[in-house]
């Protein structure tokens, strides 16, 4: 039911500085595939085919990325090398890219809605590739799908998180819904709360399944904590109305939008080889 995938992939990275000066962060590796890579394969393992991705300046590289290297392709041709593009063949072929541009850094919640004219009239999955997930058996987007299947409204993936880090997050409250000991009705949520603020220890990291209403409320969303239009603002008035489940999801993530978060990312895919 969830056809299209989203990828805001506008900001700068500066917490990467200066590695991200003239490489989008997206296309930071882990081994050897880029962060945006990992994600567009867990859309793809989730039976989600069309990606769209809100880029901006100085990040044609991800364009790039998914696109055909004739000139590569014909240097190692018959190579040894040539099993190695493999998988972004395999993504190349199953999967459509359509890019619009964010002109001006907003926020994530504007971000989202400059990615409407892509996404049309229907739900959608959001991926932030800095947050990278892993999960042997089924993909956090998979898993996400079949709660929206159950309850057809937003859904958004959380996480328990250490108090001296919430500050980083949109924290949850909400009450476990149907015996489940992993899917919450959200009823409220604090952007980036100072921990004595805060509803609960459940933050909110990079998955999101969105119904279409959003952008609507993004549109009459105003500016929130930083001066930036905040998906979260957006996502409580939907929760007000019992529209946004809380799942807590199975499997390992890394935030690698942060240097120690990358460095433990880089290490443990290494030890899994």
């Amino acid at each position: 039911m969830i056809k299209k995938c989203l990828f805001p992939a506008a900001g700068y990275g500066t917490r990467f500085l200066p590695a991200t000066k003239a490489t989008p962060k997206e296309m930071l590796p882990i081994l050897t595939k880029p962060l945006i890579q990992y994600g567009v394969e867990e859309a793809l393992s989730a039976n989600i085919h069309t990606m769209a991705i809100v880029s901006g300046r100085g990040k044609r590289a991800l364009e790039d990325h998914f696109d055909i290297s004739y000139e590569l392709e014909h240097q190692i041709k018959g190579g040894s090398k040539e099993s190695l593009l493999n998988e972004i063949r395999t993504l190349i072929t199953q999967c459509t890219f359509s890019y619009t541009r964010q002109v001006e850094m907003k926020g994530l919640g504007h971000a989202i809605l400059t990615g409407e004219t892509l996404i049309g009239n229907e739900p959608f999955a959001v991926v932030l590739a800095d947050d990278l997930c892993y999960c042997e058996d089924q993909g956090v987007l998979e898993q996400m799908t079949k709660v929206y299947e159950k309850y057809q409204c937003s859904v958004v993936a959380i996480e328990e998180v250490p108090v001296d880090e919430m500050y980083k997050y949109g924290v949850i409250a909400g009450k476990l819904v149907d015996g489940s000991d992993d899917i919450y009705r959200v009823s409220d949520m604090v952007e980036k709360p100072d921990p004595k603020d805060a509803p609960s220890n459940l933050a909110i990291i990079g998955r999101y399944i969105l119904t279409p209403d959003i952008f609507d409320i993004l549109r009459a969303t105003p500016p929130g904590k930083g001066g930036e239009i905040q998906i979260t603002d957006a996502l409580l008035e939907q929760a007000k109305k019992g529209k946004v489940i809380g799942y807590k999801f199975k499997g390992q993530r890394f935030d690698c939008g942060s240097v120690d978060g990358f460095v433990e990312a880089t290490n443990w895919f290494y030890d899994k080889m």
